[in-house]
């Protein structure tokens, strides 16, 4: 996996949704862009929520009210969309002014419900801050919170002004945060960007982003190809509830990515060469591919009939004959087998640090 910094210019990935298309910024130093972008939509004032230390806020060039928002599923909830709401009304934030949001996944999808939701929408900028974050959960308009009966039960549509993915930002990532974010471009192999190992990290970044904005582009509100984006994610988010999110995001869909594949084998849509390629795949990005010890299968069935996308029955994106589509029905027996034949961890992967 290629982690240096490239000296390359800021490469610009345009998602087209007519009056409501923008622009992601990917490269070193894409953060200087903001106090311009901010300008350009003619806000006069800008509520900066972030996960990074003081410090570290992005600058947006007008008066700012600044807001601590630590990164993790804890805070990804209606109580702290009603906090930041509460603090943009104190502050006068108007529908004409802005809201930053920086940090990782959980931080866009509160801070982007927040931004939706108040005045009945007001422009949102994201700064993605982590690998994950930034290859998938800051683009696509998708913002939500969790439920204690499941993850992003509660969220809206709502497309940002402008995303900067700054690679300077990911310097500083620990390992584990490394794995998050690989999870997503793992899974990519197998929805349409091709065999991303080996590149450098902001074409693995650029090429992510631009399958996701084809797609999202194609289907804005999950009408049926924006399923495909959610390869490995009915397994995955099972698994975050099942660990209490001792698991992280990213390690939960290469798992459910892996899964994904033996169910397809199971039914009889791809070959063995075909399902085998999910685990080395999985494998090269040292994503985990086994099921956490401590987690019994038999829990996770229940789960995964919240996801979303299961208005019938169990319901997987699964590889196949004519590419990669939204199985609805799949019969529970053949999950459940599936699911026993999964390799198990020989420890619980919320020890690693």
């Amino acid at each position: 996996m290629t982690r240096t910094r490239h000296a390359a210019e800021v490469q610009r990935i345009d998602v087209a949704l007519g009056a409501r298309s923008y622009s992601v910024h990917i490269g070193p130093g894409a953060r200087a862009l903001l106090a311009g972008l901010v300008r350009d939509l003619g806000a006069r004032r800008a509520a900066v929520v972030t996960a990074r230390p003081a410090g570290e806020a992005p600058d947006p060039g007008v008066p700012a009210l600044r807001l601590r928002l630590p990164d993790g599923e804890d805070n990804k909830t209606l109580a702290t969309v009603e906090r930041l709401c509460g603090a943009f009304a104190d502050f006068g934030l108007t529908r004409t002014d802005v809201v930053v949001s920086c940090g990782g996944g959980t931080t866009t999808d509160t801070v982007g419900l927040a931004a939706a939701l108040y005045h009945r929408g007001v422009p949102v900028i994201h700064l993605p801050t982590t690998l994950l974050a930034q290859v998938d959960a800051s683009v696509g308009g998708k913002t939500a919170v969790n439920l204690p009966q499941g993850k992003n039960l509660v969220g809206a549509y709502w497309q940002p002004a402008a995303v900067l993915c700054d690679t300077d930002s990911l310097r500083t990532l620990p390992e584990r945060e490394w794995r998050n974010g690989y999870g997503e471009i793992a899974r990519c192999h197998f929805i349409g960007a091709g065999d991303l190992r080996g590149l450098p990290l902001a074409e693995q970044i650029a090429a992510s982003v631009r399958l996701k904005a084809s797609v999202v582009a194609a289907d804005e509100r999950d009408a049926g190809l924006r399923h495909t984006l959610n390869y490995g994610h009915t397994l995955g988010h099972a698994l975050e509830r099942a660990t209490d999110y001792a698991l992280r995001h990213g390690e939960c869909v290469a798992i459910g990515t892996v899964f994904a594949g033996r169910l397809a084998g199971v039914l009889g849509r791809i070959g063995p060469d075909r399902v085998a390629e999910h685990e080395e795949v999985v494998r090269a990005y040292g994503l985990p591919d086994a099921l956490p010890p401590d987690v019994d299968p038999a829990t996770l069935i229940p789960l995964m009939r919240l996801d979303k996308k299961a208005t019938r029955g169990l319901s997987f994106v699964l590889d196949g004959p004519g590419g990669v589509e939204l199985v609805q029905d799949v019969p529970e027996a053949e999950v459940a087998r599936t699911l026993a034949g999964m390799p198990r961890a020989g420890r619980p992967w919320r020890a690693v640090p």
